[in-house]
């Protein structure tokens, strides 16, 4: 177990750099936007559930090589960029259909679909990777053994603070997403915007460097 001075050394430091938006929030929003409440937290879940794979690894040691390896750490990168432009691309393309949905009160996707692209977002993240690899060793006390259960301990809080903090940014993004609901062209907007964050999103993984959540 995490000694509690470190645990709670942690959770402040998880919160101060959960909390100052970054990709996770602007996927989030983006999410909410083109798909509404129900689209925005399955996204928000299953983007969080991508932090899980990540934080076992981590804690083995997979994500120290990855981290360290140039040529893998780019293929991450550039896969997970791709992908966030690939759901921008589909968000503005079907933005019509959102406008339907939305004014039916049903989603265009269906509920899995939602979820495993959140995923793959989440899995596909390489600064989630070094945030982990470079942040967890330094709150883990090695007199208390079992140092990669400790690990998996501190990646679980920040799964929680990050699956709470997500979560509310998306019921946000949605509550203005309902507000503009009642004009179907206003949501084409607003699918379309989602739909450009996500593409921007994916630019701005790809061309800088440094972890934010």
């Amino acid at each position: 177990m995490v000694p509690v001075d470190n645990l709670l050394a942690f959770t402040l430091a998880a919160l101060v750099l959960i909390v100052i938006p970054g990709p996770s929030v602007l996927f989030t929003i983006g999410r909410a936007l083109a798909l509404g409440r129900t689209g925005g937290l399955l996204s928000v879940l299953g983007n969080a559930c991508g932090l899980l794979p990540i934080i076992v690894l981590v804690a083995l040691g997979v994500g120290g090589i990855v981290a360290q390896s140039v040529v893998l750490f780019t293929i991450v990168k550039i896969a997970g960029a791709a992908y966030l432009a690939f759901l921008g691309v589909q968000a503005i393309r079907h933005r019509k259909d959102a406008a339907r949905a939305a004014t039916a009160d049903t989603l265009p996707r269906s509920h899995w679909r939602q979820l495993g692209e959140g995923f793959v977002v989440g899995v596909t993240n390489p600064k989630t990777i070094a945030f982990f690899v470079a942040v967890l060793p330094q709150f883990v006390d090695l007199s208390a053994g079992a140092v990669p259960l400790q690990m998996i301990e501190l990646g679980l809080v920040f799964f929680v603070l990050a699956l709470v903090s997500d979560g509310a940014w998306a019921l946000a993004a949605a509550g203005a997403r309902s507000w503009f609901g009642k004009s179907p062209k206003r949501i084409e907007a607003l699918t379309a915007t989602g739909g450009g964050l996500m593409i921007g999103l994916g630019g701005i993984l790809l061309f800088t460097g440094g972890a934010k959540h």
